[in-house]
């Protein structure tokens, strides 16, 4: 396939979330005193072009398209948009579009590196099958809740922030309260813990499946199980000091970070989603 051809709804996709950020960098100067419709008609329209993108390369490998990390990230990327634009229906919370562009646009321009999309054979996939594909689709929209909720702690940084320096746009903000945006947070958090756990037991399932064992040492599966216990113990510290505040926050966007810095590299060390020999 020619990679413009493959790629151009996403590639409209990230250049719509390049604007949406732009227009965002707008929205901050002014203080999020203005109502959100444009961030997130562009997060929209957006996200009708990335599931576009998704569906055409299902079809054209014959496969569930989330077997390399041009597709992990891609999936990653549409269940924040459309995260958000459930959110957004709610007008306080419309502004998390705002602080979500900027993440999406840079794992849009990560996505469309041609490393990032090695060639694979139509339809033939170490990784493939119905249980293999629910694993991975359970980790990704973990991930992608994870993503959505470190969005929301930038907002609640970004609003104690100019609480505490007293500043008058603070004031007149259309930010959600504090209270509510910790909230959210930590239901977000949940629910993506929910979505981590299934995901590692489909895993297990598939290993039991393909290999006889529940368990095996492979990079991929050793980090996920790392990475459920880090956000178990950051949902224990949280639930055991029911206002986390700031360091909650910053323990949910840095946790992401990390997540996402490490993700990458652990999913190409993982023999599972390397490409079969000829």
């Amino acid at each position: 396939m020619d990679w413009w051809t493959n790629k151009t709804y996403f590639c409209c996709a990230v250049t719509l979330y390049g604007i949406a950020m732009v227009y965002a960098l707008f929205l901050w100067r002014k203080g999020f005193r203005r109502d959100d419709w444009v961030v997130y008609g562009l997060l929209a329209v957006g996200l009708v072009l990335h599931t576009v993108a998704m569906v055409k390369r299902g079809f054209s490998l014959d496969r569930c398209p989330i077997t390399n990390l041009y597709e992990a990230t891609a999936f990653i990327m549409w269940t924040i948009v459309a995260g958000y634009l459930v959110a957004g229906v709610w007008q306080r919370f419309r502004f998390i579009g705002a602080f979500a562009s900027p993440l999406l646009f840079v794992l849009g321009v990560f996505a469309l590196f041609p490393d990032m999309d090695p060639t694979l054979p139509t339809g033939e996939h170490e990784f493939s099958g119905a249980l293999s594909s629910l694993h991975k689709a359970l980790l990704l929209l973990a991930f992608g809740g994870f993503g959505l909720s470190a969005v929301g702690a930038a907002m609640y940084l970004t609003q104690e922030h100019d609480l505490k320096l007293h500043r008058f746009r603070a004031i007149l903000s259309k930010l959600p309260p504090l209270q509510r945006l910790e909230a959210a947070m930590a239901k977000l958090l949940w629910v993506a813990f929910g979505l981590l756990t299934a995901g590692l037991i489909a895993s297990s399932a598939y290993l039991h499946q393909a290999k006889q064992v529940w368990f095996t040492t492979d990079p991929e599966m050793l980090w996920t199980l790392g990475v459920w216990i880090f956000y178990l113990v950051l949902l224990i510290v949280q639930a055991r000091h029911a206002q986390g505040g700031k360091r909650f926050a910053w323990g949910t966007l840095g946790s992401f970070l990390f997540v996402m810095l490490t993700f990458w590299g652990v999913y190409l060390l993982s023999p599972l989603h390397q490409t079969p020999a000829p």
